[in-house]
Order: C-alpha cells, then sequence, then structure tokens
C-alpha cells in the first residue's frame, strides 16, 4: 500500500477502464486469463442463485471512499441497477487468484473491501490444491479446502461447496438446487416424487370421470390430501372394482 495518498479518484475512471485505485493510486488491471475469466462464471451460479440474493456482479467497481475504486471478480449484495460505479462495498466479495496475482495488492485490495464495510472475501486459489481463504470482518483469516463448506451467515441461505467455486457441473447442481429451493421446492427428488403424485390424482380423476363416478367435495378433499401409495391403491381398486372403495 502506498504510504500517501494520490491525486486520482474513482469519478475520473471510466467504465470499461483497466484500472482500479487504491488510496488515490491508479493499479492497472490486466485482461483475466481464460481459466480465470471461466471461473468466474462459474463461482457465480451458485452464489447469485441463493433463494436469498437478490442482487449480484461481476466485475462492478465500487467507489469504496473518496480515493478508493474496486471491483471484485464476484460481488454479492450491493449492486444496484443504475449506471455509474457502486457506492459503499458488497456483502460478500470473491478474488480469483490465479498466476500473475499481485500478493500484496490482493492483500491491500481485502483490507480496503472489509474496511469499507464487506462482511467477507472469499480468495479462490487456482494454483494449488482446491481451496478458498477466507477473510471475515473481526475474524483470522482461514482455509477452507476441498470438500469443505463456505458459509456467509445472514448473506447466503446456504452453505456452498468449495467444488461449486471451481467445478461447472457441481456449481450446476447447486444452483439448480437454489433455484428450485427459491420456487419452494427442497430437493430435484422432491419435484419428481410431486411430479408422480400429481400424475396418480389425474389418473384417479379421469378413471373416475371413464366409470361415472362422481367426485363430490369429500371425495376431493380426499384426494387432495392423499399421498403417493395411498393414491396407487385407489386407483387400483378402481381399475379392479369399478367403483369408488
Amino acid at each position: 500500500m502506498a504510504e500517501s495518498r494520490g491525486p486520482f479518484r474513482p469519478e475520473q475512471v471510466r467504465d470499461g477502464d483497466r484500472y482500479e485505485i487504491s488510496r488515490g493510486h491508479p493499479l492497472y488491471v490486466s485482461p483475466a486469463g481464460a481459466r480465470h475469466g471461466r471461473e468466474h462464471i462459474v463461482g457465480a451460479l451458485p452464489l447469485a442463485t441463493d433463494p436469498a440474493v437478490r442482487e449480484a456482479g461481476l466485475d462492478v467497481g465500487y467507489a469504496l471512499d473518496d480515493d478508493t475504486l474496486r471491483a471484485p471478480d464476484i460481488a454479492i449484495g450491493n449492486v444496484p441497477n443504475t449506471p455509474g460505479w457502486a457506492k459503499g462495498a458488497p456483502a460478500l466479495a470473491v478474488e480469483y487468484a490465479d498466476r500473475g496475482t499481485d500478493e500484496d495488492d490482493l492483500q491491500t485490495k481485502i483490507s480496503e473491501l472489509l474496511a469499507a464495510g464487506t462482511q467477507a472475501v472469499w480468495v479462490v486459489r487456482l494454483l494449488g490444491p482446491r481451496r478458498v481463504d477466507v477473510h471475515e470482518r473481526g475474524a483470522p483469516p482461514r482455509v477452507v479446502a476441498d470438500g469443505g463448506m463456505l458459509e456467509a451467515p445472514g448473506i447466503l441461505s446456504r452453505p456452498v461447496p468449495v467444488a461449486a467455486m471451481f467445478d461447472h457441473d457441481r456449481a450446476n447442481e447447486v444452483a439448480l438446487s437454489n433455484l428450485l429451493a427459491r420456487r419452494g421446492h427442497a430437493s430435484v427428488e422432491a419435484v419428481h416424487a410431486g411430479g408422480r403424485v400429481e400424475g396418480l390424482r389425474h389418473a384417479v380423476q379421469l378413471t373416475c370421470k371413464h366409470l361415472g363416478i362422481t367426485i363430490d367435495p369429500t371425495r376431493a378433499a380426499a384426494l387432495e390430501t392423499a399421498d403417493e401409495p395411498m393414491l396407487e391403491s385407489l386407483l387400483m381398486e378402481l381399475t379392479l372394482q369399478r367403483r369408488w372403495p
């Protein structure tokens, strides 16, 4: 970190410029390599789809204060749908570290984000064993290894497997589970089970119509609350005995 403050300000950087600013000093941000850039999308999937998340973005510029502009690889929370730099800081910031990462600047960036209000910064390490460095306000840094779970209480409603920050298939699985949870489904299996129940209920209704059996309110209520085994039994009774049991 520079000892003195420089003359540059966030408003002097235009959208698309490849610069961040730290305490008034410009920092050139080079284009991401193929792996680095690809992983941004992978990591965004399980985070942006979390049922508790309403705002997420990639490379969003944050004017942390009058002379600091930082753009995390992934930002969760405080991503307004307005032009210009976001004011303040994201709730959760994610950085991917690969070959060429300036470790000194990365640590400075983490400190600046946390000081500006970010609750947690995750650094996903693309070199060496899969792991994520977790930096939280008021807590010492810690490492979550592959096989572990990442949590951000108050920001994310569900834990994120470390593997989902690296692997596209795992990220898609978590994203699908999140999207189902947004619609009130516990899991893919629960959706399949619900589909089977609805199919059996519809089959009972069609069979009653074919046999001329009236579905009065009492029977309709029974159909709505019947589970899969009960519906299967009822359908068999209707088919074999041609009457409502």
